[in-house]
């Protein structure tokens, strides 16, 4: 099985923009918190985070199909293919494991966190705090682009209240500030 590393060279590979890459690693870090929690496999989780989007910018189209046929070949296990299928829910792909519940649960809370960050005067997540978040949740106009319904079922399908599941989100983004240039 490939290394963690090669994983974080592969995204690096496919993945020229800096915005799509700060993603995947904030979705990253939220699944190895979440891996810590459940007593589960961190640099797997690890993995499926980091190359989540990796198809996304090559090719939209056939994101996240392309991807997986990639980390397929290249020997990645099936439990993060078919997380990685299930967190986009056009492709159908249920999400019966813990990993693949986790993916989807985080993957639209970062863009959201992310968000709320890049509107505060300093650009830092260090002061940005759990009801101010939930606000800008709550704020329909706020970061249009992401999706309150699939947060809201990403948590239900973790089985984490959606309150504790954000506080848990920020608190592990907040702790890789520098990794994920929200210092």
């Amino acid at each position: 099985m490939p290394s963690f590393q090669e994983a974080l060279a592969l995204m690096e590979a496919w993945t020229e923009s800096e915005s799509l890459r700060r993603h995947m690693r904030a979705v990253e870090v939220a699944m190895r918190a979440y891996a810590r929690r459940f007593g589960q496999d961190e640099e797997l989780w690890a993995m499926a985070g980091v190359l989540h989007d990796m198809d996304y910018e090559k090719y939209p189209e056939a994101h996240p199909y392309r991807g997986v046929e990639e980390l397929k070949r290249l020997g990645y296990p099936e439990e993060v293919l078919e997380a990685i299928l299930g967190h986009a829910s056009y492709t159908g792909v249920p999400r019966k494991s813990l990993m693949a519940k986790a993916l989807f649960a985080v993957d639209e809370l970062t863009g959201l966190v992310t968000a709320a960050v890049y509107v505060r005067p300093d650009r830092s997540i260090l002061g940005l705090e759990l009801p101010s978040l939930m606000k800008k949740f709550k704020d329909k106009a706020f970061a249009k682009g992401v999706n309150r319904e699939e947060i809201k079922m990403g948590a239900q399908d973790l089985g984490v209240p959606l309150e504790e599941h954000m506080a848990f989100v920020l608190a592990a983004m907040k702790e890789n500030a520098e990794l994920l240039g929200l210092a």
